[in-house]
């Protein structure tokens, strides 16, 4: 058995200025990368900036990630970075913002590299600088993984980056999702559910990683209802979501993540389906494909059956009803072995292509 994850979480409200000293630790010269309208809205770069000031950090912010964010965005935040000449980098709000901050914190260091490496990698290379993490979503989890996934524009496809890079420090406050529409609850909550799914389904889940998976289906699972759009969320269920989803990427951060997450990117790059929705359409046909631990996590996550369990994802993602989409998305995780070698069962052509077309249901 193995668990790995280096990085310091603080989660309580006002996290940010509380751990000034910790933020401002990392060293004096700050490249933030964000969004350009969340972060602002929410107040969270508006702490972030107030941390570092009480410290006497220097801070430029680059405003510029896109959703799905691109190897050409992540090049431009890296120059921006070696042309303030930062000595660490903070990532606020989604799981866009943060992976893009983590292979901006790579390429600042290395700048003598060019865009290839952040696809190929292999090279000899300086290590990435000094990160921190302010989540700003419920389901991404990226302030505790090492992953990075970025939009590859010349494969028309979504990858992680072949460097595992984690953030120093996480802090976690729910109050950035008290302003989020619903919709962005919904789908960045989903997102969190299909990494504990998968993560709990996985061939390389060990009793650690399965201890993360498990106690945070428990968690997510309280908020189904809220998640049906019954009600809005209190802050007390906000401070939950937002600890699930940092417990479900500690618990993808040991095993990865699964078959669902590897149909999603056909989706969300041909179709524009946000990632969340795009991974969550898979998982019905996923957790029936896996037998007896499938109906384990269903109970888990409080759901009587897979009946009820698709009704949700319906309800909360939708379906897919274009089914050649379905079937070039089956086509190309097939072209993946390493994706397949994570289930529990023989997935195989016919198994992926049903649990792709499940979706369209």
């Amino acid at each position: 058995m193995r668990f790995f994850m280096p990085t310091r979480v603080f989660a309580e409200r006002n996290c940010v200025i509380n751990h000034a000293e910790e933020l401002g630790g990392l060293g004096t010269r700050a490249l933030i990368v964000t969004g350009g309208k969340s972060s602002k809205a929410n107040g969270a770069l508006d702490d972030v900036t107030a941390a570092l000031g009480k410290t006497g950090c220097v801070w430029s912010v680059f405003d510029e990630v896109e959703e799905n964010p691109s190897v050409e965005t992540v090049m431009r935040a890296a120059a921006a970075g070696i042309g303030m000449g930062a000595d660490f980098v903070i990532g606020v709000g989604g799981g866009s913002p943060l992976d893009a901050a983590k292979a901006a914190a790579l390429m600042t260091a290395n700048p003598d590299k060019g865009s290839a490496f952040l696809c190929k990698g292999g090279e000899p290379h300086s290590a990435p600088l000094p990160l921190a993490a302010v989540p700003t979503t419920c389901g991404t989890g990226s302030e505790v993984t090492g992953v990075s996934v970025l939009t590859y524009h010349e494969r028309r496809t979504k990858g992680s980056i072949p460097f595992r890079i984690f953030p120093q420090l996480a802090l976690c406050d729910g109050r950035y999702l008290a302003e989020a529409p619903m919709t962005l609850i919904v789908n960045t909550a989903l997102d969190a559910l299909a990494h504990l799914v998968e993560s709990r389904l996985h061939s390389s889940a060990d009793t650690f990683s399965l201890m993360c998976a498990e106690s945070g289906l428990v968690d997510w699972g309280r908020h189904i209802g809220l998640l049906r759009g019954e009600r809005r969320p209190t802050p007390d269920e906000l401070d939950s979501l937002l600890a699930a989803s940092s417990i479900a990427g500690m618990a993808i951060a040991q095993t990865g993540t699964g078959i669902p997450h590897g149909l999603s990117y056909a989706l969300t790059y041909e179709a524009h389906i946000p990632h969340g929705r795009a991974c969550a359409v898979f998982l019905p046909g996923f957790i029936a494909e896996s037998g007896g631990d499938g109906e384990r996590v269903l109970r888990l996550a409080g759901f009587k059956d897979i009946g009820g369990f698709k009704e949700f994802i319906r309800r909360t993602a939708g379906s897919v009803p274009d089914k050649e989409l379905l079937k070039l998305a089956a086509e190309s995780l097939l072209r993946t072995p390493a994706k397949l070698g994570t289930a529990t069962f023989a997935a195989d052509g016919e198994s992926v292509m049903r649990i792709a077309l499940s979706a369209a249901e």
